[in-house]
């Protein structure tokens, strides 16, 4: 009891890794149950990332799977560790959906974090009254104490930037993203503002595609790359969608991002050029 939980990015990766050894040792899931004194569900369970693994139950599957590469068995018990630094928001983890409690914990857990936005300044580096103009546009129909605990939300997850360890973090955005009056010039503004703060600091990297790029590159929408230190060292997608977030962390789709930011990254400004983009727009808007 309490081992049951939603799938997390870890427990799906470890579930992948753990079935692959399985099947290449030919063990039968009956087997593999009876190795660890469970049902046949709870391997189907494990290996599909709904039940967590203990790591006495790793012990025996490495054993019985002939698991005996020492990397690989210590990558698999750093993977099966549940991560820690999360307590802020579990107070509240009944009002949130599974795809936001995901992006909680890979904000929480994430080396780096890489983010491609062609719609809205991201999230975590959004300011309140921004924030509460998109949450409010994305939202129509909320209330306003339900509006307020949202944006108070969002505003308590940028507290990763005050860690003793904040992951290093790369935004690239369109020019577009910049020059949308979301909430009006004066919140522009000061979003602007505070984006060149931020850009400032040793963790934050911001950049801007221009107008002026006539090389065309294609991300197919907004995403974010979430990556785990070591020695977890794999990489998640999160892709946004309307009804909700798509996540992966399969090597193949994850290496494609990857590919994808990059050629982003290349076709932005560079940050300082970046930061004098923004601060021009900034000024325009005061002028006005």
């Amino acid at each position: 009891m309490g081992y049951s939980a939603r799938r997390t990015a870890r427990r799906r990766k470890l579930g992948a890794e753990l079935r692959a050894l399985r099947e290449a040792a030919s063990v039968s899931i009956e087997e593999a149950a009876r190795a660890i004194h469970g049902e046949r569900t709870k391997i189907s369970r494990q290996e599909t990332g709904r039940h967590r693994v203990t790591r006495l139950e790793l012990e025996t599957l490495f054993t019985l799977y002939g698991a005996e590469d020492e990397k690989l068995r210590q990558w698999l018990i750093a993977l099966s560790a549940e991560g820690g630094g999360r307590n802020w928001w579990r107070q509240h983890g009944d009002a949130f959906t599974d795809d936001f409690k995901e992006a909680l914990t890979l904000e929480s857990d994430a080396a780096r974090i890489a983010v491609f936005q062609s719609r809205v300044i991201p999230g975590l580096l959004q300011t309140q009254e921004y924030a509460t103009a998109v949450i409010a546009g994305s939202s129509p129909g909320l209330s306003e104490q339900r509006l307020n605990f949202h944006v108070d939300i969002r505003m308590s997850r940028q507290s990763i930037f005050l860690r003793g360890n904040p992951p290093r973090y790369t935004a690239v955005m369109t020019e577009g993203v910049v020059r949308q009056q979301i909430g009006g010039p004066k919140v522009l503004v000061d979003q602007l503002r505070h984006l060149l703060t931020l850009g400032e600091t040793p963790d934050v990297t911001i950049q801007v595609i221009p107008y002026s790029q006539s090389e065309f590159t294609s991300a197919g929408g907004s995403f974010v790359l979430y990556s785990y230190p070591d020695p977890l060292d794999f990489d998640v997608v999160q892709v946004a969608h309307l009804h909700g977030d798509l996540y992966s962390e399969e090597d193949e789709t994850a290496a494609k991002y990857r590919k994808a930011f990059e050629r982003l990254q290349a076709s932005a400004l560079s940050p300082r050029k970046s930061a004098e983009l923004i601060s021009s727009v900034s000024h325009e808007l005061e002028r006005e």
